[in-house]
């Protein structure tokens, strides 16, 4: 597959990916799209800055227009396609990957995601042939923008704070700095770690989905008075959270809890959740007066989803939180107020909050390397629980739905994986179902 992913476009600077690759991105994306006039953001790591450069210059020569953002969370990037009327985005990063690692994620315009199945792969197909069309006869210009003050004030309209509220802030040196932007002038203050910018990311990865990189913000919430500390992955559209225990809060947990604030103002909306996702989630959906419905994994098959729905909000196990009000794209600083609303409100601790939804046992995603077709595998769990289970559906991969657990089975988009998800009302049983499944995906 090389450079060009399911969901971006995204490998190991100087290793099929460089300026050059990007100068024939830039013209293959503006060829595919038709596009006059794109929003281009970037990261923070050394070799974005000669990735824009190409990319813009690509942009150019297919007679489209370039608006320079700067260096930019992903969420900007998206409020910036949206807000600024473009025919489209693209936002140079690799994420939550180490620092060697770049990308372009893809936008059509008003943010919709541009994946393998709707033209990552026609725009792979143009580079990789050097089909990129003849330049154009007037080239586009590269024209610079300042979104981060828009971005910002619309991201407070959020804010509705009960009382103050402090936290704890690890942005791992990457683009969630630009989102505390959001912070400023509310009840909502912060103490941060890794507060400069630095793509090399010095002090540990930025991704809070591994539970080692969001120790040193357990120590910083345990060493001090602070209401939750939040961890950024490396572009800020991701987001960990610990309580004030400095207890790491499931990220599913997150989606419930923001879904509660914001039905409380649009009851009987609509809200996504991914199929990994614990019961407690459409539970507490219902219960706050809204309308729970699952989705597949992977934000362009969400964001598809939310639009065809009218959803006003979802949440994904990887931390993602996505939002109507951003263009339905992701904002890490709106679920950031959207926690911190509810904690102002209640009165109450956040572990307080969160130890009723701890009412199942989870598995957590276990990885299985396979050797051989990881769809044969699939389908041998089907066989197994078809016509046996209460319910099989293949949503994404395979879900099984039996008297007091579930489970779901999926393949990886980008290696031999199976990934195992399941649940039970106990322990015991979910550990029994645990092996079973194990067993049945390792034979």
């Amino acid at each position: 597959m090389g450079i060009f992913k399911a969901y971006d476009i995204r490998g190991i600077y100087g290793d099929g990916l460089d300026r050059e690759t990007a100068r024939k991105i830039g013209r293959a994306y503006a060829r595919f799209t038709g596009a006059k006039k794109v929003v281009v953001g970037r990261d923070c790591r050394p070799h974005s800055e000669p990735l824009f450069a190409g990319l813009a210059e690509g942009l150019s020569e297919a007679g489209c227009d370039t608006i320079d953002i700067g260096q930019a969370s992903t969420p900007m990037t998206y409020f910036a396609n949206g807000s600024l009327g473009a025919d489209g985005s693209v936002m140079i990063t690799a994420s939550h990957n180490p620092a060697e690692w770049n990308g372009f994620k893809l936008c059509r315009a008003a943010a919709v995601p541009i994946s393998g199945a709707t033209g990552i792969k026609d725009i792979e197909k143009m580079v990789l042939e050097n089909d990129l069309g003849a330049p154009a006869a007037t080239p586009g210009k590269v024209v610079k923008a300042d979104i981060l003050p828009q971005y910002a004030a619309h991201v407070r309209e959020f804010a509705h704070l009960a009382r103050p509220v402090r936290a704890a802030l690890d942005f791992a040196n990457g683009m969630g700095i630009c989102e505390a932007e959001s912070f400023k002038g509310t009840d909502f203050t912060y103490d941060s770690l890794f507060g400069e910018f630095d793509g090399r990311f010095p002090n540990h990865e930025a991704n809070p989905l591994h539970t080692e990189t969001l120790r040193d913000l357990q120590a910083k919430v345990r060493s001090g008075s602070y209401d939750f500390g939040v961890s950024f992955d490396g572009d800020a559209d991701r987001a960990g959270f610990v309580d004030e225990k400095g207890d790491i809060i499931p990220m599913d947990f997150i989606t419930a809890l923001v879904a509660k604030d914001l039905l409380a103002s649009n009851p009987g909306a609509t809200v996504f959740y991914d199929l990994r996702s614990s019961k407690v989630v459409p539970e507490t959906i219902l219960a706050a007066g809204g309308r729970p419905m699952m989705s597949r994994v992977g934000h362009a098959f969400i964001k598809a989803q939310m639009r065809e729905n009218d959803a006003i909000f979802a949440g994904e196990l990887s931390g993602h939180y996505y939002f109507k009000a951003n263009y339905t794209a992701e904002s890490s600083s709106m679920a950031v107020f959207a926690l911190a609303n509810i904690v102002a409100a209640s009165g109450k601790p956040l572990s307080e909050l969160i130890a009723p939804l701890r009412k199942y046992s989870q598995s957590g995603e276990i990885n299985t390397k396979v050797a051989g077709d990881p769809a044969k595998v699939l389908e041998r769990v089907k066989a197994a629980f078809e016509g046996k289970a209460k319910r099989v559906f293949e949503l994404d991969g395979v879900s099984v739905e039996c008297d007091g657990w579930w489970c779901n089975v999926r393949m990886s988009n980008t290696e031999p994986l199976v990934r195992l998800n399941l649940e039970a009302d106990t322990p015991a049983l979910m550990e029994d179902r645990r092996d079973e499944l194990l067993a049945m995906i390792r034979a």
